[in-house]
């Protein structure tokens, strides 16, 4: 038997990240994965929003992305295409890059960091006590750790195995999606019809035509081919534009559920095995990336003892409400591409409400991840919220306030308050510095705050603590969420 901290299931963007958080915080973890490797291109999701970009960032490893990708300054609610170049974030755009590209990119980072991947392998049983879990795989292979995390999909095994119930909606329509060349110029961008939508785009210049087409049958057991994608085209179009060179087909549904619980004791749950929803949006990978950055700092704090267990339950608390707000602006956005003239109406309403600019911003930002709030109690508006990349004077030189959250740590950043508060006790785990801005506060949704004398800022960006001009409260919070003295 293997001995292993945390074993994770499931080598998507989700299972990478997470992996790639623990290792960065010295965490002994592995992954295991049932594909063999991950030069894949079956994925539908397609690119990655500004919160996310924004914690790339956070790792120092956002340029690994921005190379490979196509910015633009826009994005979408139902395909009713939202400006953001206005929105407060040094990262203004979504990056339209395929998953297995950003798998690729992840892969790469982790294996950097000494994480091994068993490829080619299923988790066929666990068994979990007081002090950990047994894991078995399919070939024969036995893994213990102290934690599992089923980052494994929608049909998740280590959800289904762990009895935690996945409450929801059935699905009301199924698409086929795939990549392939067109020999005839197609209608580019997304269309509705009588029967229900059609879309044609590029993700990569040059790359392939990512086609996306209603399937005629809401059920199927047989496994889709180039043939379906062509006849459900042309009973649409008329035509199939000469679609060839077919890379993958897959199908979707707008099937709608959430994990009733993303942690059993000591099996958690991340990803898609936590929630699943409509693609509408592009908000899948995103929340998923996202899950594993806030875990993963709490996992290690908690391996690593400087923190009690319960910090997993901040998990749960923080995640779940993240999780069904992106199930429910997806149920509104597969109703408004619902063909028929009273959906029309519908459309044409909230179009013109999202022309208006506060409706505009306040959609844009929750569809970027930006308006995330975490109810961590105090005052101060920042406390909960992302904290901005601020450009902060410190002693070592100015400095981008994410390039300090780089190795995983928290930070302090202290704006002038006049106090002596002894941070020695936390220096391994938050750098505390001195700093100076003079610039605007300003947030997503609620613009211009209140400048803070100082900020306690968690490892995964968002605010834990603000600071009015003394130390009070801080000992408290650096104890929740850094452990004790």
């Amino acid at each position: 038997m293997t001995g292993h901290q945390v074993v994770i299931v499931g080598a998507g963007p989700t299972g990478l990240m997470l992996a790639g958080e623990l290792a960065l915080a010295g965490v002994d973890v592995v992954i295991v994965e049932r594909r063999d490797g991950h030069d894949l291109t079956g994925s539908r999701a397609g690119g990655i929003t500004p919160r996310t970009i924004e914690i790339l960032d956070q790792r120092g490893i956002v340029d690994r992305f921005l190379a490979q990708g196509r910015i633009g300054q826009i994005c979408h609610f139902a395909w009713i295409m939202l400006d953001i170049s206005d929105l407060p974030t040094r990262h203004n755009y979504t990056v339209g890059l395929p998953q297995y590209r950003v798998e690729r990119t992840l892969a790469d980072w982790v294996n950097e960091l000494g994480v091994r991947i068993y490829h080619g392998r299923d988790v066929i049983g666990f068994a979990q006590d007081d002090s950990g879990v047994d894991v078995e795989l399919s070939d024969g292979t036995t893994l213990r750790a102290a934690y599992l995390v089923g980052c494994d999909g929608g049909r998740s095994q280590i959800r289904k195995m762990a009895g935690i119930a996945f409450p929801g909606w059935d699905p009301t329509a199924i698409c086929l999606i795939t990549e392939g060349d067109l020999a005839d110029e197609p209608p580019w961008g997304l269309h509705r019809d009588e029967v229900g939508i059609h879309s044609f785009f590029r993700l990569e210049t040059g790359g392939p035509v990512r086609v996306m087409v209603t399937a005629p049958e809401l059920e199927s057991s047989e496994e889709p081919t180039p043939d379906e994608v062509s006849r459900a085209l042309i009973s649409r179009r008329g035509t199939d534009y000469g679609l060839h060179n077919v890379r993958w087909v897959r199908r979707f549904t707008d099937v709608t559920r959430q994990a009733e619980r993303y942690r059993d004791r000591r099996v958690l749950l991340a990803g898609d095995a936590a929630h699943v929803h409509s693609p509408a949006g592009g908000q899948g990978l995103n929340t998923g990336v996202q899950d594993a950055v806030n875990l993963g700092w709490k996992l290690a704090q908690v391996l690593a003892g400087t923190s009690p267990e319960d910090l997993l339950d901040s998990y749960h608390a923080e995640r779940h409400p993240v999780g069904a707000r992106v199930l429910h602006n997806t149920m509104a956005q597969s109703t408004l591409l619902e063909p028929g003239p009273r959906v029309d109406a519908l459309r044409d309403t909230i179009a013109e409400l999202l022309s208006l600019d506060e409706p505009r911003r306040r959609i844009a930002a929750m569809m970027c991840g930006l308006d995330i709030h975490y109810d961590l109690g105090g005052g101060h508006p920042l406390v909960g919220r992302r904290m901005p990349d601020l450009e902060v004077s410190t002693p070592a030189g100015t400095v981008g306030v994410f390039t300090l959250l780089h190795e995983g740590r928290g930070a302090l950043l202290n704006f002038g308050a006049p106090w002596d508060f002894d941070i020695s006790p936390w220096a391994d785990r938050v750098a505390a510095l001195d700093a100076d801005y003079n610039g605007p506060w300003e947030l997503p949704v609620l613009g211009a705050v209140a400048a803070p004398d100082a900020v306690l800022i968690r490892p995964d960006g968002h605010v834990a603590w603000v600071g009015d001009g003394s130390a009070a409260g801080l000992g408290d919070a650096l104890t929740t969420w850094f452990g004790a003295r």
